[in-house]
């Protein structure tokens, strides 16, 4: 596992580190529950005020609250391009964290990307075995607007019925690659989605239907 390729001069930044969550205990255990109810109940927005300030860009606060709270010494993370080239986010997370980064997707437990509408392909990150699914990783898609794009429909675990859910901004061919992805059950990525001060989730488990062309 290489966890050396991120810019070299990220662990150096003279920028001053900014804080971590106010009261790390109480804001960490709080996200974690949002963080499961979205799982839980895929495609409902849950609402979190991350508290945090001064983040270096292209970290957003919401990005980095889910990133303090799932990220450790145990979970290698997947930094997108323009994360990987700032060495304050970088700096930050290492910080913060303690999470190895590693500079190719396969090689994540986690992945944090700033520009989702630039995100590799699903494909290219541990899906996990049908013994070890729980061997995936977790992507987490930053600055995105809900309500905005293709209106989806939702089924699986966690939801009664149908749900809608739409968010942008995503790949061109994001919606298609969820589909594949869901249907390798139960190998496959699970996707935390964050905006300002909600997030929603979409677990491999969720089945999707897209408009009609």
């Amino acid at each position: 596992m290489n966890t050396e390729a991120i810019n070299p001069s990220a662990a150096n930044s003279a920028a001053p580190l900014a804080a971590g969550f106010p009261d790390p205990v109480h804001d960490a255990q709080n996200c974690f529950r949002k963080v499961m109810q979205a799982m839980a109940r895929p495609g409902t927005l849950q609402t979190f005020e991350p508290g945090l300030t001064d983040l270096p860009a292209p970290l957003t606060a919401m990005g980095a609250a889910v990133a303090l709270t799932l990220l450790d010494y145990d979970t290698p993370v997947w930094l997108d391009p323009a994360l990987a080239k700032s060495p304050d986010a970088v700096s930050f997370l290492r910080f913060h964290t303690g999470a190895p980064i590693v500079d190719v997707p396969v090689e994540a437990a986690f992945a944090l990307v700033s520009e989702p509408e630039r995100l590799t392909g699903l494909g290219n990150f541990p899906q996990g075995t049908p013994d070890y699914p729980d061997q995936s990783a977790t992507l987490v898609l930053m600055n995105q607007t809900f309500g905005k794009g293709a209106s989806l429909k939702l089924k699986g675990p966690g939801i009664k019925d149908v749900a809608r859910f739409s968010t942008s901004p995503v790949p061109t061919t994001f919606w298609d690659q969820v589909q594949a992805n869901n249907a390798q059950f139960p190998r496959g990525v699970d996707v935390i989605f964050t905006g300002e001060t909600q997030i929603a989730a979409l677990p491999r488990s969720t089945q999707l239907t897209r408009p009609e062309a």
